[in-house]
């Protein structure tokens, strides 16, 4: 009976959000954002999430004139699909409404090389990559272990061998890109103004201030208080109330 119970509960979860993500669609083509974006945000809350709706919330943020949450979902679209092209380009038309202009220092060395490389493609991407050459090395060693022609088992064995070597490739740069992912944790600026201080507390000295939508990177958490860097390397400390992170 329960999972019965269990059954109808999900299905009508996904009714309601398939339902709630048509009326969004319906009402942004009529010129209703506000409404639009009540639908769109009534689907996420019922957990129901996807880089289209976070795009579209987006859009409809965009059209009111409210630059934080535009930036905000354009970015949580990215997460779920770093390669959406339109979410790509409308965030940085967001990013044009912002007051702050923080330059972006590029790092160098090997680093940067090796992030340049395995950031083509997101983790998920890469594991998916290594499996078919997994595959691959596998159909290359049936090809080793049955060939019985001395050219052609030299030939599958070698390629045994690059084959491997890509296999391995793609899974370290599988769990680099894991690991980079869990690390980052990027944040936008939702207050209007926020004093970025010196240290955690309210009586420090402010060392700047940020405006409503920056992009900022949150480093440590400590109280009611983050440490954030700006792509420029400034780092301080801000209120938590002043951000809200994308990965949460």
């Amino acid at each position: 009976m329960k999972n019965i119970f269990y059954l109808l509960l999900f299905v009508s979860q996904i009714f309601f959000a398939q339902t709630g993500f048509e009326k969004g669609n319906d009402l942004y083509n009529e010129g209703k954002y506000d409404l639009a974006a009540k639908e769109y945000e009534s689907v996420l809350a019922t957990n129901k999430e996807s880089a289209q709706l976070y795009f579209n919330l987006g859009n409809c943020y965009y059209k009111l004139q409210k630059t934080a949450p535009s930036i905000y979902n354009y970015e949580k679209a990215l997460v779920l699909d770093p390669n959406n092209q339109e979410a790509l380009n409308n965030v940085k038309f967001a990013q044009k409404r912002t007051i702050d202009e923080i330059k972006v220092i590029p790092k160098v060395g090997f680093g940067k090389l090796l992030r340049d490389f395995t950031g083509i493609y997101p983790f998920d991407t890469w594991a998916c990559i290594a499996i078919v050459f997994a595959v691959l090395f596998l159909s290359f060693f049936i090809g080793y272990y049955f060939s019985q022609t001395g050219i052609i088992k030299r030939i599958f064995f070698v390629g045994m061998f690059i084959v491997l070597l890509f296999v391995l490739m793609s899974v370290a740069a599988a769990f680099f890109e894991k690991s980079h992912f869990d690390n980052e944790r990027p944040a936008i600026v939702f207050a209007e103004s926020a004093d970025v201080r010196s240290e955690p507390q309210s009586a420090s000295s402010s060392v700047f201030i940020l405006h409503e939508g920056t992009k900022v990177y949150v480093e440590e958490t400590l109280n009611n208080w983050k440490k954030i860097q700006l792509t420029d390397g400034t780092e301080g400390w801000i209120d938590s109330k002043a951000i809200k992170e994308i990965k949460d």
